[in-house]
């Protein structure tokens, strides 16, 4: 392969891909001994003997990375026999483990957890704590943007500066260069408008404008002198920092939030102010419906309400017109009564 071609195949593939498969295969072949090319005997082996140790969905990534080694190689693929679908599927009837959903960041929380945030900072403005200031300042942006644009983690941490525009009262549009979902050279292209209240685009620009900065990551780390990091922030810090700010500003069982908190809060709030489906689906970047409708809880007390305005649609039976009862009529005998005529008279036999 040219050294061309293969800087064509490397981009296809996402970072986070490239790394989950590599990792997948030094665990098949150094940690589980594992020889590749594979057998579907073996496969279905590696499957088993790690039941037990692996989620269902890391055993399918485990899968998939390697169906990709077999396919790049010219090998036929083995994780698609029919001995390794039905290991699979019987590992899956058998250690089938619920998925948990994230809890969802309520619009209240968000507002309490806001105002605490820019307490915080006008009080270290005030004494004179600049490191603090500016974490605060920070914190506040991150919370508000990953809530109104249902950010993930690694989408707040590779934000950059000169991919965003905003301007105060009108809006903010972010234009990353690649994303989970959307690859290099891909427009894709990120909106958010200013809101009346919990506005990220002034978050967002007061932020920025306190930090001085003008390129770099957009959150990027903060150390306890106030120097600000070149470095983006690891995905995987957003989720600790997430539960500091919440425990810090008081919120309830911070520890219970996850990383997709942020998300599920807004997809719940917009599909409880009449978002439908479509609308919400293009403001946060899902392109099937099945991710979508995993983040969107059914409210019971919406259901109901919607049963109480069916219902007030619906004319009652008095005016449709129908008639009283007749008390002349005969009793029907109960439900004996259904039973056919010959049925009912029959002489059991002797």
């Amino acid at each position: 392969m040219s050294a061309t071609v293969e800087q064509y195949v490397l981009a296809a593939d996402r970072d986070n891909t490239v790394k989950s498969y590599a990792a997948a295969l030094r665990n098949f072949e150094q940690v589980w001994s594992g020889l590749l090319p594979a057998t579907a005997d073996t496969v279905a082996r590696y499957l088993a003997e790690h039941a037990e140790v692996y989620r269902i969905s890391t055993l399918r990534l485990h899968l998939a990375a390697l169906a990709r080694w077999h396919a790049d190689n010219g090998f036929g693929d083995p994780t698609r026999s029919p001995l390794v679908q039905k290991v699979l599927r019987g590992v899956r009837a058998k250690h089938a483990v619920p998925q948990k959903r994230a809890r969802p960041l309520q619009l209240d929380v968000l507002e309490a957890v806001s105002d605490w945030l820019l307490k915080a900072q006008a009080s270290a403005r005030e004494h004179g704590r600049q490191a603090e200031q500016l974490r605060r300042s920070r914190d506040r942006a991150m919370l508000l943007l990953g809530f109104w644009r249902a950010f993930r983690s690694d989408e707040l941490a590779s934000m950059r500066i000169e991919e965003v525009q905003a301007q105060r009262g009108k809006g903010l549009t972010c234009r990353p260069r690649k994303t989970k979902t959307t690859d290099e050279g891909e427009d894709r292209a990120f909106h958010c408008p200013a809101l009346s209240r919990l506005c990220p685009v002034d978050a967002y620009l007061d932020w920025i404008e306190l930090s001085g900065r003008k390129i770099g990551p957009v959150f990027p780390g903060i150390d306890r002198w106030g120097n600000v990091s070149e470095e983006h922030m690891l995905s995987k810090t957003v989720l600790p920092l997430l539960r500091r700010i919440l425990h810090e500003a008081g919120a309830e069982e911070a520890a219970t939030y996850s990383s997709h908190s942020l998300r599920r809060g807004f997809a719940n709030w917009a599909s409880s102010n009449g978002w439908d489906l479509k609308e919400l689906m293009e403001h946060v970047g899902w392109r099937d419906v099945s991710s979508a409708l995993r983040y969107v809880d059914v409210s019971h007390a919406a259901l109901k309400g919607k049963f109480e305005r069916g219902l007030a649609n619906s004319p009652p039976a008095s005016a449709l017109g129908t008639t009283e009862p007749n008390n002349s009529m005969q009793p029907t005998g109960g439900d004996d009564a259904l039973a056919q005529p010959n049925e009912r008279h029959r002489v059991p036999p002797h």
